[in-house]
C-alpha cells in the first residue's frame, strides 16, 4: 500500500466520523429540552395523530424528568394516546398503572374514565352480544372490568365532570351483560336444553332487575316452561311479562 493510499484512506476515514458525530448532534434535538417542551411536542404530535411520535416524546420526557407533575401528566396522557390509536390493551395498561401509583391524584377520576373507555367500545360489545353460533364462548371480562372503572369512578367521584357520562355507560353495559344472557338463554334453548335455559333467564331477571333485556328473559322463560310441559309456571311468567311490559311483541294479544 503507498503512502498516497494510506493517506487518502485515513481521510476519508476522519470524514465519516467527523460526519458520524455531525449526525448524532443532529438526532439529539432534545438534548437540552425541559420537560414543559417535551409536553408541548407531544400533545403536538397527538393531535395530528402521529401517535408513535408523540408516544416517543411522552417517553422522553418520562425518561429525563422521571418524577414530578409534568411526568404523572405524560403518564395520563400516554394512556389517551393508546386509545384513541385503538391500542386498548395498552391503554388499560396504563391507565391502571397511573391509578396504582397516583391514588390521589388530583386526575385520577379521568385514569378510571379512560379505562372504562378503552374497555368496552359500544358498538364492539353489542356486536359481540348478540352474534356467533355460541354466545356463551363471548369474553366478558373486558366489559366487566369497563363496568368496574366506571363504578369506581362514580362511586368515588360523584362530582366528577365524567361522573354523568360514566353513569350513562354504566346503564349501557348492563344492558350488553343482560343480553348476553338472553342470548345464552336462547342458544340453550334452541337446542332443547330448557333447565339450562332458564337457570340462564333468570340470572337476569336477578342481576339485571332494571335492565331493558328482562323483558326477552321473561319470554325464554314462558316457552321453556310451557315446552316443558310446566303451563302454570309457563303462566305465571305471562302474567309478569304482560304487567311490566303490556306492549311486549312476546305477548299473544300483541302479535
Amino acid at each position: 500500500m503507498t503512502k498516497t493510499y494510506r493517506f487518502t484512506l485515513i481521510i476519508l476515514l476522519l470524514t465519516s466520523l467527523v460526519g458520524g458525530c455531525s449526525l448524532l448532534e443532529e438526532e439529539d434535538e432534545t438534548l437540552n429540552w425541559t420537560a414543559e417542551m417535551f409536553l408541548q411536542a407531544a400533545r403536538e404530535q397527538a393531535e395530528g395523530e402521529y401517535w408513535e411520535e408523540a408516544i416517543t416524546y411522552y417517553r422522553k420526557l418520562q425518561g429525563r424528568f422521571p418524577y414530578g407533575t409534568f411526568a404523572e401528566q405524560a403518564q395520563l396522557e400516554i394512556a389517551y394516546v393508546y386509545y384513541k390509536s385503538n391500542q386498548r390493551a395498552l391503554a388499560i395498561a396504563e391507565a391502571s398503572r397511573f391509578i396504582q401509583m397516583h391514588p390521589v391524584h388530583a386526575n385520577v377520576d379521568y385514569a378510571y374514565y379512560l379505562k372504562g373507555l378503552a374497555g368496552f367500545k359500544p358498538e364492539r360489545g353489542l356486536l359481540s352480544a348478540i352474534t356467533g353460533n355460541d354466545p356463551s364462548a363471548h369474553d366478558t371480562g373486558p366489559i366487566r372490568d369497563a363496568f368496574d372503572a366506571y363504578r369506581e369512578l362514580v362511586t368515588r367521584f360523584p362530582n366528577s365532570t365524567y361522573a354523568p357520562d360514566a353513569n350513562k355507560r354504566l346503564v349501557e353495559i348492563v344492558n350488553v351483560l343482560a343480553m348476553h344472557d338472553v342470548q345464552i338463554a336462547r342458544y340453550y334453548h334452541a337446542r332443547g336444553a330448557h333447565v339450562a335455559a332458564l337457570n340462564r333467564a333468570k340470572q337476569v331477571l336477578e342481576t339485571y332487575q332494571t335492565s331493558s333485556a328482562v323483558e326477552h328473559a321473561l319470554a325464554v322463560m314462558i316457552k321453556a316452561y310451557k315446552e316443558m310441559g310446566l303451563a302454570e309456571l309457563g303462566h305465571d311468567a305471562e302474567r309478569v311479562l304482560r304487567l311490566n311490559y303490556p306492549h311486549s311483541s312476546y305477548l299473544p294479544e300483541n302479535h
